[in-house]
């Protein structure tokens, strides 16, 4: 049955069309059960009924035809009950709907098990029988399992069809739904950058020059031909005849009667090289994988080897330099710091990432770049947008293509609400976030590029709480030397001198992995990682810290603070070398005090040991987004998952108010870089439990200012009183947005700049 159902989805999975692959679907399950007839009804969305989209026994006239509201006929009680419907005789029973002319008549026996895709009902899977009988519960349990493995794959296909439907003639915009990333909203032209020698991840896209493409692709044939060659030589004494023979298998694979003739027919036609060889090699791998003998269904893998050296010699022959129009959407299927750095800033305008969430690194950054950013886009045909008009919305997560002219009215409308609200937040800047009662609370910033600075000083910053160290290494191809950190370093503390700058030393692991220094891991996020690696590499951890102190001469305001502390030794030992390192600087003839020297609490650990580390250390400073990772069991890189990240989570403010307490009871200040200080409601009840300092992206200082100068210090403990009481996220969320309604904030709060 596992074979039956692999083999189902693989040829599913290979259909062009939504169209194909509902008819693959009816055909193959129908025939695997051996019933009479296979139905599948699709929800509309715009109407929410579910359509009868594709049959195999019934008519097929009524195909787009026939339709059932939510809780109508069979098809819509399953719907409605999100479960299966298993009957012997259909007709007998209440909610039973016959449609004239869909042929249903004959059959008695019906069962129906809903197609759900993260918790959305996208159809309904139908077996029917003449016999009146039940189907047995294996029947049923193949007809689930299969509904549970189509789902994505019809959820995708659905996407995947309204994208195509685009390059019709007078076609309609598709929307497409992620998460939001980074609020905004841009309006651009779609850049598709994909990794190196992917066959999946090359954009489509045509070419005005066919015999240079043309020559590109003979030579890279050429080349790999040499390889295989070369390899078949040095081999030859080693293999027996029959395995010598799969290297002019391999070769004839590459011939121009073979694969390479496709690939230079759609080069004829205009696709560029790369795309072309991406379609005919994934084509002919998935008619492979579909085989039924398994060593017929092995050569998937050689057809794949043989298409990503080829693949790989067009990309390295490709010395165009990319460009990058105005108002360049980047989309990719996981795009990263270092792809950021690669594109001139006045051209970027949003960002659109299949995978990732909202606390994903580069959601991060782009929030503290200003970028309008949508993550998690997981059903998104990311290679066919190349040089399309798009939307992004990053407030709401969705993309939107081939907008409509009433479409792009309405989002430059948006656009323009949002310049006179950004204006109307920008008279704040140079007032002090104090409450009504004359509590203040200092608003600083993360910063991890140069372009952060200036933003950063205009919308009023007191200093950095978080300066992301590990971006300037992300960004290179080598570890950056100790005169290369120094430099990056000394730009950041003159820009803001004397306000204090907060250095995380390097936190890499994780979501972030240099190039040039790659760790493998299962489980990434409870590996190795922040301290755990420059510990473990004192030598990185040297170097890093001598150039903060020699950035540091003459300026004196530095400040230190170590990532993913689990333990005191830890932060022990992470002492005694930063006391090495300034020793040695000392000795060398520079100058300069010790700074103070931080702990992350970003761990549960931390939050149990917090009192114990706030004892030895100068500061602690709350990472919210791996605390609430952890404390939720969330991974905040997983689209899947990203609706269970609630920062407002009980446990989570529980843990922050254990924080806060531990740092007042040795006397120390505690403040909080992550995304929750950001976030005007959270704010509020941060001020209550404590905390001394707020750092958050650059283009929320002026949102928070505005709801701390609107309350009393008083109020907002009332609030945090309350909202220890409730033991729902949304609760909380509900009770802190009826507060910001009652104290005018309404507007503000809930308007798209929110």
């Amino acid at each position: 049955m596992l074979e039956m159902l692999r083999n189902i989805v693989q040829e599913v999975n290979a259909a062009e069309t939504l169209e194909d692959a509902l008819a693959v679907i009816v055909h193959r399950v129908r025939q695997a059960m051996g019933t009479q007839v296979c139905s599948v009804y699709l929800r509309e969305s715009d109407t929410d009924q579910y359509v009868f989209q594709a049959t195999e026994g019934l008519n097929p006239a009524m195909v787009g035809k026939a339709a059932l509201a939510k809780g109508e006929g069979l098809v819509g009680l399953v719907a409605e009950r999100e479960e299966p419907v298993n009957l012997e005789n259909a007709e007998a029973h209440p909610s039973f709907r016959l449609f004239e002319g869909i042929g249903e008549e004959p059959f008695s026996a019906f069962l129906g098990v809903p197609i759900i895709h993260q918790r959305d009902v996208l159809g309904v899977l139908v077996v029917q029988q003449a016999e009146q009988r039940r189907f047995d519960e294996s029947e049923e349990a193949f007809l689930i399992t299969m509904s549970a493995q189509l789902a994505a794959v019809i959820a995708h296909a659905k996407v995947t069809g309204s994208v195509q439907a685009l390059e019709r003639p007078g076609a309609a915009t598709a929307t497409i739904n992620g998460i939001p990333g980074s609020p905004g909203i841009a309006i651009g032209t779609a850049v598709v950058v994909s990794p190196v020698a992917d066959l999946y991840a090359v954009p489509r896209q045509n070419s005005s020059d066919r015999r240079g493409e043309m020559r590109a692709f003979r030579q890279a044939l050429l080349s790999v031909r040499q390889d295989i060659e070369q390899v078949s030589q040095n081999l030859a004494g080693h293999l027996t005849p029959e395995d010598q023979a799969l290297f002019d298998v391999y070769l004839g694979i590459l011939d121009d009667s073979s694969i390479g003739a496709e690939v230079a027919r759609l080069i004829r036609q205009g696709e560029w090289a790369q795309g072309a060889l991406s379609q005919v090699m994934i084509e002919h791998i998935r008619h492979f994988e579909r085989m039924e003998h398994s060593y017929l269904k092995e050569r998937a893998v050689d057809v794949k080897d043989l298409g990503t050296r080829v693949l790989a010699y067009l990309q390295a022959a490709d010395t165009r330099p990319r460009e990058f129009p105005d108002q360049t959407i980047l989309v990719g299927e996981e795009l990263t710091a270092s792809v950021l750095g690669e594109i001139p800033q006045d051209k970027l305008a949003g960002l659109i990432s299949v995978r990732g969430s909202g606390n994903s690194h580069v959601a991060i950054l782009a929030r503290a770049m200003g970028i309008p950013t949508v993550m998690g886009a997981v059903d998104l045909p990311f290679t066919r947008l190349q040089d399309r008009e798009v939307i992004v919305d990053g407030y709401h997560g969705s993309v939107h293509l081939n907008p409509s002219a009433d479409i792009k009215r309405q989002f430059k409308l948006a656009l323009a609400e949002e310049r006179a609200l950004s204006e109307d937040l920008a008279s704040l800047s140079e007032l002090k976030c104090e409450t009504l009662d004359g509590h203040r609370m200092p608003l600083w910033v993360n910063t991890g590029l140069m372009v952060d600075v200036a933003r950063s000083l205009d919308q009023g910053a007191q200093g950095v709480g978080l300066y992301r160290t590990e971006v300037p290494f992300l960004l290179r191809e080598r570890f950056p030397s100790e005169e290369e950190q120094r430099q990056i370093y000394r730009e950041q503390l003159e820009a803001f001198a004397p306000r204090p700058v907060t250095m995380r030393t390097l936190d890499i692991g994780g979501d972030k992995a240099l190039p040039y220094f790659p760790i493998e891991e299962d489980n990434p996020f409870l590996g190795w990682r922040g301290i755990r690696v420059t510990l473990d590499h004192p030598e990185i951890f040297l170097a890093q810290v001598r150039a903060m102190f020699k950035a540091n001469e003459g300026l004196g305001n530095l400040r230190i603070m170590l990532p993913m502390v689990t333990n005191v030794a830890e932060l022990e030992e992470a002492q005694q070398l930063i006391r090495r390192a300034h020793g040695e600087i000392l000795q060398e003839g520079h100058s300069g005090d010790m700074p103070p020297v931080g702990v992350m609490v970003e761990v549960p650990a931390a939050v149990y040991q917090a009192r114990g580390l706030a004892r030895r250390a100068d500061f602690l400073s709350v990472g919210s987004n791996d605390l609430t990772q952890y404390l939720l069991a969330v991974d905040r890189n997983n689209a899947r998952v990203a609706d269970l990240y609630h920062s407002y989570h009980p446990a989570v403010l529980g843990a922050l108010q254990v924080v806060a307490d531990a740092a007042a009871a040795e006397g120390k200040p505690v403040g909080i870089c992550g995304e929750l200080a950001g976030d005007p409601l959270a704010a509020m009840l941060l001020l209550a439990m404590g905390y001394n300092v707020l750092s958050m992206n650059a283009t929320s200082l002026g949102k928070v200012k505005k709801a701390l100068r609107s309350i009393t210090l008083t109020q907002s403990r009332e609030l945090l009183a309350r909202a220890m009481t409730l033991d729902d996220a949304n609760a909380i969320h509900a009770m802190l947005s009826e507060f910001a309604m009652e104290q005018g904030l309404g507007q503000f709060l809930h308007s798209r700049l929110a």
